[in-house]
């Protein structure tokens, strides 16, 4: 097709889709996810046999969700890593952690390699060069967990299919690569083991009701997406460990503002991203020049295309108010208005 029907500001298009669906092609429109959620089981099942399989855990809903599903269908099978990479939100690796060991029994192997992660990402501005070399160094991780387990032939992962689309120009179509994604691509040959992906063909909002479906706590179910390469693609520039804690700080007053105001789970995403740029400011009777603070909080159905979040009127300016007065280093807020298309929902 020359135009894209399954994206939310086409008019009409589910229209087009389900007319084409139902009556040109005759299904009936019965799909249930309790039935994906059977279906999928007695595939991993199969496709699993009595072997081992190593699962990475994000922090976020996707990850999640394919871990308990997968853990559903083969036990003791599985054993999830979660790699702390020092590029997290705050509190958010103790919440993963705990929530898997505890609410879920599965095992859970916690690996800490901030130095590791921030050591290589030294001097390193491309985005690209960043996805790739995060990607790159999760697979070296869990390379050498699943050694340490006594092999593992299968590697799960949390992969959507915006993921895939977004990921991968087919030989001869007109698309382009929009972003490489540690999730897609080349990784079994490079590792030895065979690709678990039992959410490739579903959207983000599927996800979330495949989650619900299978009991995991509205806190995962319901967070916003997080992205593989974590705070590393929200600092445009060079990745430090002081940058990360400044942003870390920063994002959570932002979070925590939005889920007082009632207003998380009516956006989409909502972060902030600390850019490579200095401005001017007054603190007090002095001058400052430190660094300048972006938010981005968008609306979407599947994140294939997005709009900028408009808040209440006084909600942005007490949110710079906060940040300014709170986080030392920053003393310049902004807003980003742009939508998907033209821009992406991350600024890299």
């Amino acid at each position: 097709m020359q135009f894209h029907p399954e994206v939310v500001h086409t008019p009409d298009g589910g229209k087009l889709i389900a007319n084409f669906a139902r009556h040109v092609c005759g299904l009936s429109g019965d799909w249930t996810m309790a039935e994906f959620r059977e279906t999928k089981i007695a595939e991993i099942r199969a496709q699993v046999g009595k072997g081992r399989v190593i699962c990475g855990l994000s922090g976020g809903v996707d990850s999640a969700v394919a871990a308990v599903l997968i853990h559903e269908a083969i036990g003791e099978q599985l054993t999830c890593v979660y790699v702390d990479h020092g590029l997290m939100r705050a509190g958010e690796s103790e919440q993963v952690v705990s929530l898997f060991r505890g609410a879920y029994n599965i095992p859970l192997i916690h690996v800490k390699v901030e130095e590791l992660f921030l050591s290589g990402l030294a001097g390193i501005t491309d985005p690209e060069l960043k996805r790739k070399f995060i990607g790159k160094t999760f697979i070296d991780v869990f390379d050498t967990e699943a050694k340490k387990l006594g092999g593992a032939e299968f590697l799960a992962q949390g992969t959507l299919y915006p993921d895939v689309i977004e990921s991968v120009s087919f030989t001869g179509g007109p698309s382009v690569t929009i972003k490489s994604h540690h999730n897609v691509g080349g990784l079994p040959e490079r590792m030895n083991m065979k690709l678990v992906e039992p959410l490739r063909e579903l959207f983000k909002d599927e996800v979330r009701v495949l989650g619900r479906e299978l009991g995991l706590p509205e806190i995962f179910v319901g967070r916003h997406p997080f992205p593989g390469p974590g705070l590393a693609i929200r600092i445009p520039g060079e990745v430090t460990k002081e940058r990360c804690d400044i942003l870390r700080k920063a994002d959570a007053i932002y979070l925590e503002e939005i889920r007082a105001a009632g207003l998380y789970d009516t956006i989409w995403q909502a972060f902030a991203v600390l850019l490579p740029v200095r401005s001017v400011g007054v603190m007090g009777d002095g001058r400052t020049y430190d660094n300048v603070l972006a938010l981005r909080a968008v609306t979407s159905t599947d994140g294939m295309t997005a709009q900028a979040f408009q808040f209440p009127g006084d909600f942005l300016p007490r949110v710079a108010t906060r940040i300014i007065n709170e986080v030392k280093g920053i003393n310049r807020v902004t807003y980003d208005y742009t939508s998907k298309p033209p821009g992406t929902i991350e600024w890299e």
